[in-house]
Parts: C-alpha cells; structure tokens; sequence
C-alpha cells in the first residue's frame, strides 16, 4: 500500500474498497475464497480490515486481474505450500485484540412490568369505551 493513501491501524469495507477499487460484494466472496483474508469483526458486526488485509486484497486483485490467474490458481498461489514463509515478510504481527466487555448488569424487571401493566389497562379501558359506542349505534 504504497500509493500515497494514509496508512491507519484499521479500515472499514468501505475504506479498503476505495483503497483497493473493488465493491464490497466482490471483497466478501474472496474472504469465503481465501482463507488468508479473515477481517475481524467489530462489536457492532463490521468487518474490520488490517493493514495486511489491504495489502492481501491487492495482491489478489493483482493475481486475477493483471496476471490471469483463476480463483483456484491465485489461491494456489497464495496458499504458500511451495515456500511456506513466502508472505509472511509482508504482513506485520496482528493488533493484540480488546478483550470483550462483560454484559450489562440486568435490569429491575419490577418497575417496568408494572409500568407496563398500567398502560396496558388504559388502552383495555379505551377499547371497552370503543366497543360500547360502537353497540350502542347499532
């Protein structure tokens, strides 16, 4: 990723398509492709892409587009079962991961039940004054 774009720690799908001009369609199929481009989610459910996902991703751009190579023969090619180490000098060591946060402690269930119940009355309430108009018309 030298092509001037500021390097960060993380990258959203739509960073990484504007970086690597792809669409998000076509970077999800080749994760279910390449098992080496395996972005992390976010809590909320993003792919969170690393520098070396980035870079992953042109190289497979590459292989495919400007060298010809099939899904299969790229994969193959990436797959390092010649010279095992062969792409490991291009990636940096993974972020030490946040540890996941422990849930909400549970609500009082109490106050919102009867809440409830009370409201609920008031709509019984509305609907029993609805239907006796309405019986009453007929």
């Amino acid at each position: 990723m030298s092509d001037g774009t500021a390097r960060k720690v993380f990258y959203k799908i739509g960073e990484v398509c504007q970086i690597t001009d792809t669409q998000p369609y076509v970077l999800r199929f080749w994760e279910s492709e390449f098992p080496q481009l395996a972005p992390k989610k976010s809590r909320n459910g993003q792919r969170i892409y690393r520098r070396k996902d980035v870079d992953l991703v042109l190289q497979i751009k590459r292989l495919l587009y400007e060298e010809g190579y099939t899904i299969a023969g790229a994969r193959k090619k990436l797959g390092m079962a010649d010279g095992q180490g062969a792409l490991d000098d291009l990636f940096e060591p993974a972020a030490v991961e946040e540890p996941d946060r422990l849930p909400d402690p549970p609500r009082p269930i109490g106050p919102v039940l009867s809440s409830l119940s009370g409201r609920l009355q008031e709509i019984l309430k509305v609907m029993d004054t609805t239907d006796k108009r309405l019986r009453g018309k007929r």
